[in-house]
């Protein structure tokens, strides 16, 4: 599934594992581990994207099938990278070494990565500076592309952080807090880097 692919769903024709994922309450003097309670909140934040009767069905398809459609420009947007331009900054030929290789240039901000296509999602705020959308256009090309307001794309649900061998999307850096989103200009820098090093290759 990619960002314009959809599972779909009609209404109340999962009703039976809709009233599964229903959060439950919690008792008075239960814990919550921090990470759970982080993963529910950036949960929640995510599907705050939809309007409420959608985001039982998001969480739905996120069970069934790892990844559910979003809106993008509400509270986030994205920009598409292909990894043949982010490949060649990556000294490691390991497998996961391009993921750890973009969760250090990027100081941690959430990557989707779709294998099915080669692509990586950078998020960033909704808002993306004019600058970032001119060298877009600029590498067009390049199959570099800034999603926003209109667009959808599929977000894997937050515990799927390794590549799956149906090819599902996963986060090659996963989305670590509420909100927290990579920095356009440190996006636009990862671009200028990698389309320099493909330009210097000589078969390019």
């Amino acid at each position: 599934m990619d960002a314009d692919t959809a599972a779909g769903i009609q209404p109340g024709e999962a009703s039976g594992a809709l009233s599964v994922l229903r959060p439950t309450g919690v008792e008075p003097g239960v814990l919550i581990h921090p990470t759970a309670g982080r993963r529910l909140a950036t949960e929640r934040w995510l599907l705050a994207t939809l309007p409420p009767p959608l985001r039982d069905q998001a969480r739905w398809e996120w069970q069934q099938y790892r990844v559910a459609m979003l809106p993008l420009g509400g509270l986030f947007s994205a920009v598409r990278i292909p990894e043949c331009l982010l490949a060649p900054l990556s000294t490691s030929t390991e497998s996961g070494g391009l993921d750890e290789f973009l969760a250090e240039a990027l100081d941690g901000g959430p990557v989707i990565c779709d294998p099915r296509f080669s692509r990586y999602y950078m998020l960033v705020p909704a808002g993306m500076p004019a600058t970032l959308h001119q060298m877009a256009e600029a590498w067009r090309a390049l199959d570099v592309g800034c999603l926003g307001s209109g667009s959808y794309l599929g977000v894997p649900r937050l515990d799927a952080v390794n590549r799956d061998p149906g090819l599902a999307s996963y986060w090659s850096v996963p989305m670590g807090s509420t909100a927290v989103l990579c920095t356009p200009l440190t996006v636009a820098r990862l671009i200028a880097a990698g389309r320099h090093c493909v330009e210097a290759e000589p078969d390019a």
